[in-house]
């Protein structure tokens, strides 16, 4: 089968065959999800670094047995390839009314946004959730999310376009970066970090919380307990590998919920881009420059 290969951090995303996985339960891969951890790791950033040659992709979507299904590979790698060893505890069927597509567009999208604003902080109708990088995979998955516990939604993103698909995707209002000095809101939901995720801090309500997901603008400044302490603010953080290590029942519970909103259509994964394995290295170009909207995804 083939497989696209990472050999040294850096290197080519090569286009290789490579033996066909070892395990009880091997999924067909008709799509695989590019998520910004892929690239942190082709480049040497990621915090858990795994041993290369490595074959990226934590999430996929196929067939097995003639069912149709989403899944997570063993080992947390290996998603972009023909052909996928799957943990059977993180195998999941793929609603009828899906594109395989939408389904590796979903696992790691929807519970890191899902989590957070469903379990994590209080959001009620009266909310208003502001989301950062609004045109992204997490940030429509939020807008979705948010928009289904019924708050007013203000999105985040860098251009015109982007601002534009966030709206389509539910956001009640969308701005640039450079436009936030004057919002007040209650929760934020941030995988952007850096100068961002600071400046979130201050556009707070009282009893407000930022949720940090994610470091694609740089990594965080710590907040003073004194300021939270003196502002009654809150900061949460959501690092979904570890917890699903941790606490993998709750973690399959919320995935179990948001399967039941996606068959009642109260979600829709967005897919932005699609690209075949071998131009897997034009997927992390787009993501690398910001020019993706929604979920990039790979197609065998």
């Amino acid at each position: 089968m083939k497989a696209v290969v990472l050999h040294a951090v850096d290197g080519e995303l090569n286009l290789e065959e490579t033996p066909v996985p070892d395990g009880d339960v091997v999924v067909d891969v008709r799509a695989a999800g590019v998520n910004f951890a892929d690239v942190l790791i082709r480049r040497g950033r990621y915090p858990q670094m795994p041993e290369l040659p490595y074959v990226l992709g934590s999430e996929v979507a196929g067939e097995i047995q003639g069912r149709r299904v989403i899944g997570l590979p063993k080992g947390t790698g290996g998603g972009y390839a023909e052909q996928v060893a799957v943990d059977p505890d993180w195998l999941f069927p793929l609603p009828d009314n899906a594109s395989y597509a939408a389904g590796a567009a979903f696992f790691t999208t929807y519970l890191t946004a899902y989590i957070p604003l469903h379990r994590q902080v209080r959001v009620t109708p009266a909310s208003t959730v502001l989301v950062h990088a609004g045109s992204g995979g997490v940030g429509s998955a939020a807008i979705q999310l948010a928009k289904n516990l019924g708050a007013r939604v203000i999105a985040t993103a860098s251009s015109d376009e982007k601002r534009a698909f966030a709206r389509e995707v539910g956001a009640d209002e969308a701005f640039g970066y450079d436009e936030l000095d004057d919002l007040r809101v209650d929760v934020v939901i941030d995988p952007v970090g850096g100068e961002v995720f600071t400046r979130s801090l201050s556009l707070l309500n009282p009893l407000g919380t930022v949720v940090a997901i994610g470091f694609a603008g740089g990594l965080w400044s710590d907040p003073s307990v004194q300021w939270l302490v003196g502002r009654n603010a809150s900061v949460a953080g959501v690092y979904l590998g570890r917890l699903m290590k941790l606490q993998p029942q709750y973690v399959r519970e919320c995935a179990i919920e948001l399967l039941a909103l996606w068959a009642q259509e109260q979600i829709d994964p967005v897919v932005g881009a699609r690209f075949p394995l071998a131009q897997a290295a034009e997927a992390h170009a787009l993501i690398e420059a910001r020019r993706h909207m929604g979920k990039v995804v790979l197609e065998p």
